[in-house]
């Protein structure tokens, strides 16, 4: 699902709003999302997920190309778990 879609899909459930309005509601929930996990803070939606921010620590890899051994840098990961009602949605 793309951005539009779910603009779309919105906006056949609220009537009550336009598509710009809608648009500019779910710009503001990601940016809101985005600002919250950059901070390095967990964001809890109960009965769809939890994000939280996880460091990645420095590691030794493989080209699979040239089988050479690259150094991976450290890194910050978002880490995505499913609430128990998503997960019992996905597996009806």
């Amino acid at each position: 699902m793309k951005k539009s879609d779910l603009i779309e899909r919105v906006s056949k459930k609220v009537d009550i709003l336009t598509k710009k309005q809608i648009e500019t509601i779910i710009d503001m929930i990601f940016d809101c999302m985005k600002d919250t996990l950059s901070k390095g803070e967990k964001i809890e939606i109960r009965g769809f997920a939890n994000f939280r921010v996880k460091q990645r620590p420095e590691r030794m890899a493989r080209n699979p190309k040239t089988g050479q051994q690259i150094k991976v840098p450290a890194q910050r990961v978002i880490s995505f778990k499913m609430s128990k009602a998503l997960k019992e949605a996905l597996n009806k």
